[in-house]
């Protein structure tokens, strides 16, 4: 399963966003000011430099040496790399709490190099069945792809270990692996586009996958729309009493969404086009 979302809180009191959900999700810029520091201090090696990637931002597989030390299962073993002016950052959603700091080094040298200590966020990962779980997420520097390196980590114990670890795979991320969250419900900000500009959607609206399919409930501003077309197809009022309350389907997140509404408002029924963008909170 994919981990579909992340919310990012710095331990620090830095918030930082990205792109989601997350492994799948939203993908991150940096967890916190001292991942900052340990990230600029790592050395890129010309022969590296030359095997970077395009600056973009890619999923990619995170390999350890340890059946303790991995991803979220929500992540299926994945994380996000992002890639600026050719330096690598990787964000990884672990499995829990439990290991409080990281550094990119030898457990030996870690208590020497405070400021290089990787700080995690707070991430909020979403399983299949839709339940979500708060587990802690690190940026980790990345010298060169498909290439074993040292990444010593704290326990809640207060013990360094040392592990090796390698990040692989890496695939551009592509809309469609942000764009189809895990089955479950979900909140999602709503974006309207389009008509006079008087109309509005509540936003965010209730967002539901079953297999593999979103339906979002949109609700309007009005009790004056009796119908909606999207994809040809035509949608009723799902109440009959309040403002106009309609089930579509969402074919993308993070899409404009075209669709029209019918409004009996006027002195005759008017159908007027109108777009709709969702974005998972």
């Amino acid at each position: 399963m994919r981990c579909k979302q992340f919310i990012f809180v710095s331990l620090a009191g830095v918030v930082l966003a990205a792109s989601l959900a997350g492994c799948g999700g939203a993908a991150p810029v940096s967890s916190a000011a001292a991942s900052s520091v340990a990230a600029s201090s790592v050395v890129v090696s010309s022969a590296a430099a030359e095997a970077a990637l395009p600056d973009g931002v890619y999923t990619a597989d995170f390999e350890t040496d340890s059946s303790m030390f991995h991803t979220s299962e929500a992540c299926n073993g994945k994380g996000t790399l992002t890639v600026e002016n050719g330096v690598m950052t990787f964000h990884v959603s672990l499995a829990s709490k439990k290991i409080v700091n990281l550094y990119p080094g030898l457990a030996a040298d870690a208590e020497a190099n405070k400021t290089a200590w990787l700080i995690p966020t707070v991430d909020t990962v979403t399983y299949a069945d839709g339940t979500t779980e708060e587990v802690y997420g690190y940026d980790i520097p990345v010298e060169a792809l498909d290439t074993d390196f040292q990444l010593a980590l704290l326990g809640t114990k207060g013990k360094w270990y040392d592990h090796t670890v390698s990040v692989r795979n890496a695939e551009p991320k592509t809309e469609q692996a942000a764009e189809t969250p895990a089955d479950g419900a979900y909140t999602a900000a709503v974006v309207l586009e389009g008509g006079s500009g008087r109309a509005t959607v509540e936003s965010p609206a209730a967002l539901t996958v079953a297999e593999g399919k979103m339906t979002a409930t949109i609700v309007w501003s009005s009790p004056n729309y009796d119908y909606m077309i999207v994809d040809g197809e035509k949608y009723l009022p799902t109440n009959t009493e309040g403002n106009s309350t309609f089930e579509i389907p969402v074919a993308a997140l993070g899409t404009p969404l075209a669709v029209t509404a019918d409004t009996v408002a006027m002195s005759k029924p008017h159908e007027i086009e109108y777009t709709l963008t969702f974005t998972l909170e």
